[in-house]
Order: C-alpha cells, then structure tokens, then sequence
C-alpha cells in the first residue's frame, strides 16, 4: 500500500495539529498520519479479526489478521496495561504507527490486522522492531 492510498483512504490528506504546522515561510507539507480508514475502531472489529482471523507470532509481536475484502488494509493495536504505565504503552503505539507509516509501500492490501506487541518490545530498537514486524506482515500474505 503506497502513500497515495493512504491519502485516498482517508479521503484527503491529513492535517497537522496547530503546534505542528509550520510557520509562515516554510514549505507546506501535508503530514502523512495514520487515518481513521485504516484504523480499526470498533471492539466488534477486533473481535471479528480474533474469532475468525489466523495468527502469526515472532518474539516480540503476535499478529492477528483476517481478510476484509477491501482496498487497503485497517489496523489496530492493542497493548496491555502489564508492559508498563500509560506514557509506555503510548510510547509503544507511537512507534509501531510510525513503522506502519514508514512501510505503507510493503504492507500487503485487503486485511484487518490486529498487533500485539510483547515486553521485550518497550526496550528494543527501533530498527529491529521495523524489521520484524514488516517480516510477520509480509507472512500474513503467504
């Protein structure tokens, strides 16, 4: 899914907050952000993709995932209160929106996909996180 799909999903590009926007004289770059059409937001979707979705697990990442016979891929993540306090586990969000972000190009189209991150997640580099969780997408395919 490229960048442009994202932007289409969302129906046009996302706006940055006020505090982000940039100031008078610089350039005017829509920020790409995680849009509501590519989010899974219901707990009925969540409990669709666990009740009849398959599962793929890696060491630090279990994935869920079904087919939603869409256009573009709807993602949720869900992360539990025993990896650590709210500023972690938003923490632990941020980033795994930032490697969906980054890798919209090599994320395969037409699935709700549910992640779960796993402890060792909070203190791993970002770089192995990417890696891996691109890894288990991939598979999600096969």
């Amino acid at each position: 899914m490229d960048a442009r799909s994202w932007r289409l999903a969302a129906g046009r590009d996302v706006i940055a907050s006020r505090k982000s926007r940039p100031s008078a004289g610089r350039s005017s770059v829509p920020v790409r952000g995680f849009p509501r059409a590519v989010r899974l937001g219901r707990r009925s979707e969540y409990q669709a993709v666990y009740r009849s979705g398959q599962r793929r697990s890696s060491q630090q990442f279990i994935v869920f995932f079904r087919s939603n016979g869409g256009e573009h891929s709807r993602f949720g993540i869900s992360v539990k209160k025993a990896l650590g306090g709210a500023v972690v586990r938003n923490r632990i969000k941020r980033r795994i929106r930032e490697i969906l972000r980054l890798s919209q190009s090599e994320i395969p189209s037409g699935w709700d996909i549910v992640i779960h991150p796993r402890s060792t997640v909070a203190r791993a580099e970002f770089a192995s996180l990417q890696a891996e969780l691109l890894r288990l997408l991939r598979s999600v395919v096969k």
